[in-house]
């Protein structure tokens, strides 16, 4: 099984849609096919996105705090790793390298293009679409 860190967009797209490819991994979660791996940190940026209430139409913030709670609760949750920043263009995006390697995550999915496009990244950045298409192949008989 994959272990996998995912960034709190795919995450919010997942849980807003529950179409394509993030909720398809929302799916392959609950299915047991990948461990995604969590963090106070990551769980709070998660939490504050979906606390906008440009956001309400499409989730009540009870909806939001119970899909936080559920993460919280059934994924693999680690303590925030010690700020390593210069991973990432973004500095806010540190963390979610950090986070990654220390959780001995497999892969970083993210939809961001300063993740996607970084080089040689360890551990290896997949978009949404790339992580389910890898998991096709994997689990083909």
């Amino acid at each position: 099984m994959l272990r996998v860190v995912i960034d709190p967009g795919v995450l919010v797209s997942a849980r807003l849609s529950g179409r394509g490819a993030p909720g398809e991994l929302l799916r392959r979660w609950l299915t047991g096919h990948i461990d995604i791996i969590v963090s106070p940190q990551l769980l709070g940026e998660l939490d504050d996105v979906l606390a906008r209430t440009k956001l309400r139409k499409w989730l009540t913030r009870a909806e939001a705090e119970t899909y936080v709670e559920f993460l919280s609760d059934h994924a693999t949750a680690i303590e925030d790793p010690p700020a390593e920043p210069g991973h990432t263009p973004d500095a806010d995006d540190d963390y979610l390298v950090s986070l990654a390697r220390v959780g001995r995550a497999d892969v970083l999915v993210s939809g961001d293009s300063d993740l996607v496009e970084l080089a040689d990244p360890d551990p290896p950045v997949l978009t949404p679409r790339s992580l389910v298409e890898l998991l096709d192949r994997i689990e083909r008989p």
